[in-house]
């Protein structure tokens, strides 16, 4: 069942060094805030699985606290490379950074296997791919009822995922509302589940189409107002198009980047909006 805790909590007491670790979101609600934390912790040896690394995976790798890459695609969103993200693949700094690629829907069913308690998920899409050719781990299989020769691909049974929701209630029910990716899935597949949240309340009304994690999945709710910034929270800010530009510049030489996050991740304590930290942009260079 789930705790509410600060969110300092339960990173120390929730993910330990060498984990797997899910930080989901798809272009929207994606964990900043405790992606920030976890670096701030000094978490190291981490298997850091997304469907979508961006910002918040350049920044906690660039700070050398994962060794290994599980992803279908990386990048900053609309502008280009993730800086931190190539030097550690293509000059092991800070770390030696192993990647295993997948593709989106190869991603989807090794979450669905690993929520449903199965070994490994199924599916056409690698057929004529290269794919297989770079990772071992993609397998043939022969379905026994068509004979058809399909992919199998292992399930993804993370340690802990960490995701960030607008609301949960007081006994830890979380909803989620907008576009959703594969948070579901995670964090149904997952050994312990963080959530941070916009905001907690005292009863949950979902709208239609909404997701509600009940809290006997959820290990620990943090609340953390601004947690998904500069990323959005639908219904209670919008994406900061401008932040992913300048993090261009700012990711682009080790010296820059490590001065950013000394001064504005590094620097913190206790709860921070960074959304009310940044809105004044010429402050992040």
């Amino acid at each position: 069942m789930a705790r509410i805790l600060p969110l300092a909590d339960a990173v120390s007491e929730l993910v330990q060094d060498g984990d797997q670790v899910a930080c989901e979101g798809f272009t929207h609600l994606i964990p900043f805030a405790a992606g920030h934390e976890i670096i701030r912790q000094e978490r190291k040896n981490l298997t850091l699985v997304r469907m979508t690394p961006d910002l918040i995976y350049d920044q906690m790798i660039g700070m050398g606290v994962a060794n290994k890459l599980l992803f279908s695609w990386g990048g900053n969103p609309g502008v280009g490379s993730l800086h931190r993200l190539r030097d550690a693949i293509e000059r092991q700094w800070p770390t030696n950074l192993a990647v295993e690629e997948l593709s989106h829907a190869g991603m989807v069913q090794a979450y669905m296997a690993g929520a449903a308690g199965l070994p490994f998920g199924t599916m056409r899409g690698f057929t004529g791919t290269d794919l297989p050719k770079v990772n071992a781990r993609i397998k043939s299989i022969t379905c026994p009822f068509t004979g058809e020769n399909l992919a199998a691909i292992p399930a993804i049974r993370p340690d802990v995922a960490v995701i960030h929701a607008q609301k949960a209630d007081r006994t830890g029910n979380v909803l989620i509302w907008g576009i959703i990716g594969v948070q579901k899935e995670a964090a149904l597949a997952s050994k312990r589940v963080i959530v941070t949240v916009e905001e907690i309340v005292d009863r949950l009304e979902p709208p239609p189409n909404a997701c509600v994690l009940p809290s006997w999945v959820v290990s620990a709710v943090c609340l953390a107002p601004g947690g998904a910034y500069p990323s959005y929270a639908q219904g209670y800010y919008d994406r900061d198009n401008r932040f992913y530009q300048l993090w261009d510049k700012i990711s682009r030489s080790r010296e820059q980047f490590l001065h950013w996050m000394k001064v504005n991740v590094l620097a913190a304590s206790g709860p921070v909006n960074f959304r009310e930290k940044f809105s004044n942009m010429e402050r992040v260079a």
